[in-house]
């Protein structure tokens, strides 16, 4: 899977977004220390042990580089930064039951925004799945060569015990 670079300099404005969001009862926001074992948690329930990880890591900074999406005070949705190495955005799940509304996007752009306000001129989004969706809602753009990048020989993930 490619990498794909993002110029946070031309960035849409994220407020507008989450003020949507809010409007139906979502909230986004910085996810608290306290709060990752939730977290790390519903990334292993939903999405990959590889992203509680990152998550992990990303929950480690002070502060966290991980902003969720809440809506009657339960995860829908999460973005993390600056977790595989300095710069990536990632890893970012939104609840399939809260896809197609905008959620994605403005986790994203939170994100990216934050990167921006640390410094960050570019950012990079690694192994990325769906191109159409962050050329879309940022401007990403792939990165020539980038693949396996930065994810090559991955360890596999343990067996599951019964």
């Amino acid at each position: 899977m490619i990498d794909m670079l993002v110029r946070l300099y031309d960035l849409p404005d994220g407020a507008p977004l989450r003020e949507a969001l809010q409007t139906g009862g979502i909230t986004i926001r910085r996810c608290n220390p306290f709060e990752r074992h939730i977290l790390t948690d519903w990334v292993g329930r939903t999405f990959s042990p590889k992203w509680v990880s990152e998550a992990k890591v990303a929950m480690g900074h002070q502060p966290a580089a991980c902003y969720i999406a809440t809506k009657d005070r339960t995860i829908v949705g999460f973005v993390c930064y600056d977790t595989t190495a300095r710069g990536f955005v990632g890893p970012m799940g939104v609840d399939p039951e809260h896809r197609s509304h905008g959620l994605g996007k403005a986790l994203l752009v939170t994100a990216l925004e934050n990167m921006r306000a640390l410094g960050y001129a570019y950012a990079i989004i690694g192994g990325v799945g769906p191109q159409e969706f962050y050329a879309r809602c940022v401007g990403a753009t792939p990165i020539e060569n980038s693949s396996p990048g930065i994810y090559k020989d991955l360890l596999p993930d343990p067996p599951q015990h019964s």
